[in-house]
């Protein structure tokens, strides 16, 4: 599988914003890549460095909708399986959302986000209700794929799940301050849940300044076995392609051991009594 981070800045013109990242779909996969996949709300302002609004929800948008129509249109010209990341209304509710498109222009499906954090500048509880849709894994033409929003990374048990459901790649579409973590962990913590899942996390980051926050890039891949093979710029845009060996996920450690040695019945102990 080749696979290409798009990691671009977003500016206030959101039509412009979509313009540019088909342009980048396109320079992907003139690039060899079969899988294209986008950072948290890509293509729009990072809305919840704000507390939200009553009118939230005219901010959010429909799921197949006119983004989802565009980016399909543009999947089934290229041949290319798509991971986006939008605002997604349905209803009264709104969601974190992650729409997966096959490389024939099909809307396989779409992730919403579970965990929902609120701290300063991610006031994400205000904009976000709870996902309903559980990690799902997307049989594309280039793989098995699943998809961890932000946050949800830092759950093991969302992470545990994807493997189970058979992912061999786990896209994050990332909002990730600049220096937000301590040194070491922003690529630590994924690296340690490739290794102990035996997948590959490609991880992709907004970039740039926006109104609160600036946001640092630094869009990476890393393998089963933990190593980081592949890595954007920090502050920059930039398409990263990387060439990953899906044989590698049969060659990993947590294939051939750590899940072949798991106690699941010892585990459902433990949660229930906790």
């Amino acid at each position: 599988m080749r696979i290409a981070l798009v990691q671009q800045h977003a500016a206030a013109d959101k039509t412009d914003n979509i313009r540019r990242a088909l342009v980048a779909m396109e320079r992907a996969a003139r690039d060899g890549a079969s899988v294209v996949a986008f950072a948290e709300l890509a293509f729009e302002p990072f809305h919840p460095q704000q507390p939200a609004s009553p009118d939230v929800l005219n901010l959010a948008e429909t799921v197949p909708g006119p983004m989802t129509d565009q980016f399909a249109r543009k999947a089934r010209e290229l041949g290319v399986v798509t991971v986006l990341n939008l605002f997604e209304r349905d209803g009264s509710r709104a969601y974190d959302c992650s729409p997966v498109i096959d490389a024939d222009g099909t809307l396989l499906g779409r992730t919403r986000m579970i965990h929902i954090t609120e701290y300063p500048c991610f006031h994400e509880q205000g904009y976000y209700t709870p996902g309903d849709t559980g990690a799902p894994v997307y049989r594309t033409k280039a793989g098995a794929i699943g998809v961890a929003i932000c946050y949800d990374r830092h759950f093991p048990e969302y992470m545990r799940a994807l493997k189970l459901g058979g992912a061999d790649v786990v896209v994050v579409p990332q909002a990730g301050a600049l220096d937000e973590w301590p040194e070491g962990l922003y690529e630590a913590e994924m690296r340690v849940a490739a290794f102990q899942n035996g997948y590959f996390v490609a991880l992709c980051n907004r970039v740039g300044h926006e109104s609160k926050l600036t946001f640092g890039g630094d869009s990476f891949i890393c393998a089963p076995d933990g190593a980081v093979v592949a890595r954007a710029p920090r502050l920059q845009d930039a398409v990263l392609v990387a060439d990953i060996d899906l044989e590698a996920v049969r060659s990993s450690h947590a294939h051939r051991l750590f899940m072949r040695h798991r106690r699941p019945d010892l585990y459902t102990q433990w949660f229930n009594a906790s």
